[in-house]
């Protein structure tokens, strides 16, 4: 399977090498690897791949992943050392970037819609969620002067189902 490929599968199937939302942190590290940073607070945790976030909460005693974005810029930054070792055993070397056109016709090849769902609060990142999964592209309106972006470069995936109900 190619990189666009893997992207294509986050999007529209909302994980990645087997684990996703529902997944306990010694789930995700099985998977993915123990080469991370976590972030946490009462009752949250943010665990940091690199090119991948982990967002897991709470509930009693167990501890569960509510959401995971995949950081596609942070390839342009860090190169391959943002690549988790077994996403790169499966997938192979990861692009610097990848153009927002590129996904959206893997996606619709493939039976999926892609539509607008941007809100005001920014110009410069553009917000598009895939119909059949919820999930979100944002995607490089404006290129900046302070990295190397380029219009049309995919800024990041979010897979993220409740914070998608709540914010629309």
């Amino acid at each position: 399977m190619s990189v666009l490929d893997f992207y294509v599968h986050v999007v529209t199937r909302g994980d990645l090498l087997g684990v996703g939302i529902g997944s306990d942190p010694a789930e995700w590290e099985a998977k993915v690897g123990a080469d991370y940073l976590d972030v946490s607070s009462p009752g949250f945790i943010r665990r940091d791949y690199g090119l991948v976030e982990v967002s897991f909460q709470e509930d009693g005693n167990a501890w569960s992943c509510f959401g995971f974005n995949v950081q596609v810029h942070r390839l342009r930054l860090d190169g391959p050392s943002a690549v988790p070792g077994p996403l790169r055993s499966a997938y192979g070397a990861f692009p610097a970037r990848t153009k927002f056109a590129d996904l959206c016709a893997a996606l619709t090849a493939q039976g999926f819609s892609v539509e607008p769902d941007n809100d005001s609060s920014t110009t410069d990142i553009h917000r598009y969620r895939v119909a059949q999964s919820g999930a979100r592209i944002f995607v490089v309106a404006e290129a900046g002067a302070s990295d190397t972006s380029r219009s049309g470069d995919v800024w990041r995936l979010s897979v993220s189902p409740d914070w998608w109900k709540h914010v629309g």
